[in-house]
């Protein structure tokens, strides 16, 4: 059986980074965008992972696919992230996460937690989904889903 660990993805540095590093955590995985209705969740991210990062890993992957709201390059993404919201967990280089051009980590996302009434397309920017520290998919958050409450889940958990 497939696990998140299996995969990797480049950072907004580009060097490969092997999922299998954050094996032992759990891991909140969430589409950002700079430009989003949804883009101050950034702060509640942050403050999430700094209260929890010793058992909690948030991983930001840029994408570009809803609206056009993440049309910087890596650079300007990063820039963005560290002046205007302080971020510090792991941000990836922008990808795909719904089409032909997916991504391979978000197809395995996607298909082991569809959304509703089975569908597996992601619908919106900050769509979150959250990996127990085996590397296994247990939930899948809408884009409204605050990072307060999936905190709330996580610590119910821990």
């Amino acid at each position: 059986m497939a696990s998140a660990h299996d995969f990797s993805a480049k950072n907004l540095q580009g060097q490969d980074v092997s999922l299998g590093q954050f094996k032992g955590k759990y891991m909140l995985v969430v589409n950002v965008a700079s430009k989003c209705g949804f883009t101050p969740q950034y702060t509640g991210l942050e403050k999430m992972y700094e209260e929890l990062k010793s058992s909690v890993e948030v991983l930001g992957f840029p994408c570009n696919q809803f609206g056009a709201q993440e049309p910087g390059d890596e650079n300007e993404i990063k820039n963005f992230c560290s002046l205007t919201y302080s971020v510090t967990f792991p941000m990836f280089a922008k990808v795909d996460v719904n089409g032909d051009n997916a991504h391979p980590f978000y197809k395995f996302l996607k298909g082991e937690k569809p959304g509703i009434l089975g569908t597996e397309a992601i619908k919106w920017n900050f769509t979150k989904f959250l990996v127990d520290p085996q590397g296994q998919v247990i939930k899948r958050y809408a884009p409204t889903d605050t990072p307060e409450k999936i905190k709330n889940d996580l610590k119910a958990l821990l």
